[in-house]
């Protein structure tokens, strides 16, 4: 999908100029935008033009934005990249699943990443401290996180003592997270049993064969496949009556009891201070890789008395969102 055809589409896009129109003198530099697949590229894109709005760049005015998003797949994907950076942008933003084949494709232009799971172990960057390359942005989460999870099923369902942990073991993230969670679980006192979720029937399949007493809950770890699955973990956890934490606010929207993770929004807002700092001559190389800063703890008090639960005062306290 290219740019006319994407920003069309947004609410409010009457607001952002089709045609670049420079103010006499002004020099329109090109940035470039390239989301993988996902539901919510549309607010993101709002919240990243909305930020560099703020900083003084006007799509239209001074900037002119060309953006790519792919459908999902690997050679999607592939194409999209090469065909933007033959554009030559002055720095490009990549997403989620498009930021590996974006570095592929462009090796020498300035490109800031976002919702990057791991950027160091998936060689984006060699530290994230000091990128060293034409990369940098901001992580999909830290690896502690995982921790909280166990942390807040056991304070918003203290009977949990087996909990089945639903991840992608073919991900550098799947892994990572299992280990942290299994790390912390015994001192929680929770035997943790991992499922694989490459598709509907193994994810079926392995709740099923967990769930067998008021004692079992749910951990959903952050992957691209546990969101293409929301609807099915959330109908499972509510069949098998299993208090489940989850890992970002649309799980606890679609009927999920708590979801717990970054703010993804902010992300994007964050990320056009970085395209800002580059277009005015800073180095990917010298700009630190950042984590989450805000979270989102989200409480479905519907479903929490579905399952017979009581949320402690203070984890409702601490809730951004209560749904009622």
């Amino acid at each position: 999908m290219r740019r006319r055809e994407f920003i069309a589409g947004l609410g409010g896009a009457a607001a952002w100029p089709m045609v670049a129109r420079a103010q006499q003198g002004e020099r329109v530099r090109r940035i470039g935008v390239f989301f993988g697949a996902g539901t919510k590229a549309d607010r993101y894109l709002t919240a990243f033009l909305q930020g560099l709005q703020q900083l003084g760049w006007s799509d239209g005015r001074n900037v002119w934005i060309e953006i790519r998003r792919g459908a999902g797949d690997a050679e999607d994907l592939r194409k999209y990249a090469v065909e933007l950076a033959a554009l030559a942008p002055d720095v490009i933003l990549a997403s989620g699943a498009a930021v590996a084949p974006m570095l592929q494709a462009a090796r020498t232009v300035p490109i800031v990443f976002t919702l990057a799971i791991d950027p160091v172990g998936g060689g984006f960057v060699a530290s994230q401290s000091r990128p060293g390359g034409n990369a940098t942005g901001f992580m999909l989460f830290e690896y502690s996180l995982s921790a909280k999870w166990v942390e807040v099923l056991k304070q918003i369902a203290p009977g949990v003592t087996r909990a089945a942990v639903l991840r992608d073991p073919a991900t550098t993230g799947g892994i990572g997270q299992f280990a942290v969670i299994q790390s912390v679980a015994p001192s929680a006192g929770v035997e943790v049993i991992p499922v694989g979720v490459r598709d509907a029937g193994e994810i079926e399949r392995g709740v099923a064969a967990f769930a067998r007493s008021s004692s079992d809950g749910l951990i959903v770890s952050t992957s691209a496949l546990a969101i293409v699955h929301r609807d099915l973990i959330v109908t499972l956890a509510t069949r098998h009556k299993l208090p489940t934490i989850y890992p970002e606010r649309d799980f606890a929207t679609a009927g999920g009891l708590i979801s717990y993770g970054p703010d993804y929004v902010d992300q994007f807002r964050l990320a056009a201070g970085y395209v800002d700092r580059i277009l005015k001559g800073e180095k990917p190389a010298d700009m630190p890789v950042q984590a989450p800063i805000k979270y989102q703890p989200v409480i479905n008090l519907k479903t929490a008395k579905t399952l017979g639960l009581t949320v402690p005062p203070t984890v409702l306290a601490r809730a951004d969102e209560v749904i009622e």
